[in-house]
């Protein structure tokens, strides 16, 4: 069973209205294409042009959803049309339909069709020049060319530009998505950033704080209380210090108050002696050596590491020395910080877990390598201790350092914070 065709759009039910009209209207003035037509009997040759134009005005309602079957209906009442006086509306309305396929129609049919009105197109203008060998037989192509190839070729032009608008408005949407999506793989890298940054701002002060107000609790000692309170009031200040500084940082361009310095491996000794000052033995403390300026990605990554080092070693950490040595050598900046290994008794502080990663991530994003786990020989005498590498790059042209990232248990262990 074939199904029924949709329901006409509203302009091919206006196109088609027009086209009879206009036949109509043609036919009462007596204006037609040829004055007679030989195949059929005088006097009915007029009416005999209404049925093409009836015919070629029901294939317009199909225009646009069945274009085939209005193309063919719309051939064989043009090719009756000839044997009648002719309708100059039936001719019209017959290039349309051949724009329409082309237009509305599918991709391969939109395709052979011009080709196949040329063809045609040329082989009636020959046909008909051999057979009446005058050159007015020429002008029986140009008419064929117009009404067939002209109307299939603009429907060409018109859909090729409809296509090219499409995939340009497709391209303008993916190029839109694609900057979404960096704008927003950007804000997360930056909260990550900040998130990393905070934490190392904090975490160091306040663990200082929590140990020191402990023993202040714990020890009824005069002395020993003042003590610890200078030490929380000196952890205090610098740590709203810090925060204010990254509060700085993050302030708009044009605010009253400049963002302040970010720190560098020049703070370093400032941040042992704090870090000696809370109560963590840091024995030994070597700078990097001399030499050329360090980037400054490199050296903000480098205090960072160090100092969330001395934080997990104050907070996670037995008794015992600290050692902190930076090296410098074949274009890559090697930071370790070793201290002793502390027990795992005891719940984990509030926010522990996110040292090691800070630390690993700061020396990822620089293309270097980072490991964290513990080192030496177990037992009562092996003194086991816990170890902090980063080696960071100097350079875009060092890249990811080899071996790095695989050091001594490379692992992540409850010691974090």
């Amino acid at each position: 069973m074939v199904p029924l065709p949709p329901r006409p759009h509203r302009d091919d039910v206006l196109i088609a209205l027009a086209g009879l009209l206009g036949g109509l209207l043609l036919w009462a003035l007596g204006l037609h294409t040829r004055i007679a037509a030989p195949a059929l009997p005088a006097g009915n040759d007029a009416a005999w042009s209404l049925l093409p134009l009836a015919a070629t005005a029901g294939a317009e309602l199909l225009r646009r959803t069945w274009t085939g079957w209005a193309l063919a209906v719309g051939t064989v009442a043009l090719v009756a049309d000839q044997f009648t006086v002719g309708s100059l509306a039936t001719v019209i309305m017959y290039t349309d339909l051949v724009y329409a396929a082309v237009l509305y129609g599918p991709p391969a049919r939109a395709r052979r069709l011009p080709a196949a009105t040329g063809l045609v197109t040329v082989a009636v203008t020959l046909a008909v020049l051999a057979w009446f060998r005058q050159p007015q037989a020429l002008l029986v192509g140009v008419v064929v060319g117009v009404v067939s190839f002209g109307p299939a070729t603009t429907g060409a032009m018109l859909r090729n530009h409809r296509e090219a608008a499409a995939a340009a408005r497709l391209r303008a949407e993916q190029t839109a998505l694609l900057a979404e999506m960096d704008r927003v793989q950007a804000v997360t890298d930056e909260r990550a950033r900040m998130a990393r940054e905070l934490h190392d701002l904090v975490a160091g002060h306040l663990s200082a704080i929590a140990i020191h107000s402990t023993a202040a609790l714990s020890l009824d000692d005069e002395a020993t209380t003042r003590r610890a309170l200078g030490v929380i009031r000196e952890n205090s200040v610098d740590g709203l210090a810090e925060m204010r500084r990254l509060i700085e940082v993050l302030r708009a361009e044009g605010e009253p108050d400049a963002p302040s310095v970010p720190p560098t491996l020049d703070g370093l000794g400032t941040l042992v002696e704090q870090a000696r000052a809370n109560g963590l033995d840091v024995r030994r403390f070597t700078p990097p050596p001399a030499g050329p300026p360090l980037p400054a990605p490199v050296g903000l990554a480098a205090y960072r590491i160090v100092q969330e080092s001395l934080t997990n070693a104050l907070k996670h950490g037995a008794p015992g020395p600290v050692d902190a040595v930076l090296d410098r050598s074949e274009g890559t900046l090697t930071v370790r910080v070793r201290s002793p290994l502390g027990g795992d008794a005891g719940p984990r502080a509030p926010g522990s877990g996110a040292g090691l990663v800070g630390m690993r991530e700061r020396a990822e994003l620089l293309g270097g390598g980072f490991s964290a786990g513990p080192v030496g020989e177990a037992g009562p005498g092996g003194g086991r201790r816990w170890e902090v590498r980063a080696v960071l790059p100097l350079g875009e042209g060092h890249g990811r350092f080899p071996g790095a990232g695989s050091g001594p248990g490379d692992i992540d262990d409850e010691r974090e914070g």
